[in-house]
């Protein structure tokens, strides 16, 4: 069972008896002396898709929900239907767009390093890797001799996603984002 202070984006917990996935987490440190740090966290509810905002303190404990996790591949999408494969029974698996909010950008067809979160047969949602490798698609040209400043510009990647990246990246590189901050980590 996690505390509150253990809680990550994409966790599923219990609350009420209903599964619930931590969408965005923010930590408030108080300014006064022995006062405990709080957690405001966003839960979205998995059966109905209905937003819950909390606050915990960090040594609060939650109960993990009674679900299985399974590596999937993410196959491709149908309109708003997301479709992902698991990867030892084959099954497909598909998710709405509302459902992955936030995670759509960090999604490449054929990506394998996918977890699923299975209840009773149904998914619930996924949990993407700490980094995905994405293509710079778009992105004003690179600047020789500007490897000694540390200025950065904006690039737009194969998902559509855009990020701050160096200067001296161009247009087809392959760059690594991580999917928790949605920032620049290094070339891939």
């Amino acid at each position: 069972m996690p505390k509150a202070n253990e809680l990550k984006r994409g966790m599923i917990v219990e609350i009420d008896g209903v599964p619930h996935i931590v969408k965005q987490l923010e930590a408030k440190s108080p300014s006064s002396r022995g006062a405990a740090t709080l957690y405001k966290i966003r839960f979205n509810n998995l059966q109905t898709h209905q937003k819950l905002d909390m606050s915990y303190k960090g040594d609060d404990i939650l109960k993990e929900a009674d679900c299985s996790r399974v590596g999937v591949q993410f196959s491709y999408r149908e309109d708003d239907t997301f479709y992902f494969m698991d990867m030892e029974d084959f099954s497909q698996y598909g998710m709405d767009s509302d459902q992955l909010d936030g995670q759509i950008e960090y999604l490449v067809e054929q990506q394998e390093d996918i977890v699923a979160l299975l209840m009773d047969g149904n998914i619930l949602g996924i949990e993407l890797p700490q980094s995905v490798n994405l293509v710079v698609e778009d992105t004003p040209p690179a600047v020789t001799g500007s490897s000694a400043t540390n200025r950065s510009k904006t690039a737009k990647l194969s998902t559509g996603l855009e990020i701050q990246v160096p200067e001296y990246l161009s247009t087809g590189e392959t760059v690594k984002v991580n999917t928790v901050t949605g920032k620049f980590m290094s070339r891939a």
